[in-house]
């Protein structure tokens, strides 16, 4: 139904299917956990990106991914910040965490949670499209349509789901949000003497060009670094500590 999304659309003559990632060698992608007692106990890094840029707008006789680069007269006429349309970021940042071995080991979860808030969750078996321009018509069709199926079976890898984020959260897991006003630490060496063996964990990370993300479900805020750092390098670093953590070469 679009009732709770009045500003989508629909288009039913586009194929909204895409191609899921196959592992090393054509091998099977890694099994992820199904039960709810799988997904509280199971070791998990939860990576939620916050107040991503992803709006649809009518381009001419089609709808195209609203960006400040493609759409800066639009933005003008409506007096909006071209730093808060940057669905880019999103973008590069996940294909830092889909691509990374903590995914391909099947131990990530990762949603997204829009500027209009809509929430969208990422199958961990999804390839992420390379080019930005093939990026954004996926986005549209996930936008219009609330779902992207895989091509070659019934799985969907992209799919618009309902709020509040928290109602998707492991209860065991702690949460954890970043910012570079957070406590500093060596994302490292916290990860191995703060995050237990046992339970998932919860990372929100930013999705947009400044400020903090702050949300409600977050109970403490971390820095990487000293220094301000991209969504991608913060996403980089964070999934590298956890593949350090569990093992994963």
């Amino acid at each position: 139904s679009t009732r709770a999304f009045p500003f989508l659309h629909f288009f039913p003559h586009q194929r909204n299917t895409m191609s899921a990632a196959a592992g090393e060698g054509g091998a099977m992608p890694p099994k992820t956990p199904k039960s709810k007692l799988e997904k509280e106990s199971a070791q998990r890094l939860i990576v939620v990106l916050e107040k991503a840029c992803l709006e649809t707008v009518k381009a001419g006789n089609s709808y195209e991914l609203l960006n400040c680069d493609d759409h800066a007269h639009i933005l003008r006429k409506h007096k909006r910040d071209p730093a808060e349309c940057r669905p880019d970021i999103c973008h590069q940042m996940l294909l830092t965490l889909m691509d990374s071995p903590l995914s391909k080991s099947g131990k990530l979860q990762v949603y997204i949670h829009t500027e209009n808030n809509i929430l969208i969750e990422v199958s961990p078996h999804v390839r992420i499209p390379r080019t930005y321009k093939r990026f954004a018509g996926l986005m549209v069709q996930l936008l219009h349509k609330l779902k992207i199926r895989a091509a070659n079976g019934p799985e969907t890898l992209l799919k618009v789901i309902k709020n509040p984020i928290e109602a998707h959260l492991p209860a065991s897991a702690t949460r954890h949000g970043t910012s570079k006003t957070g406590d500093l630490v060596n994302i490292r060496e916290w990860v191995a003497t703060s995050v237990p063996q046992d339970r998932p964990i919860v990372f929100a990370l930013g999705a947009m060009a400044h400020g903090k993300a702050e949300v409600d479900y977050v109970d403490k805020y971390l820095s990487f670094s000293s220094f301000p750092l991209s969504g991608s390098v913060a996403a980089g670093k964070l999934t590298c500590a956890f593949e350090e953590f569990w093992g994963i070469l």
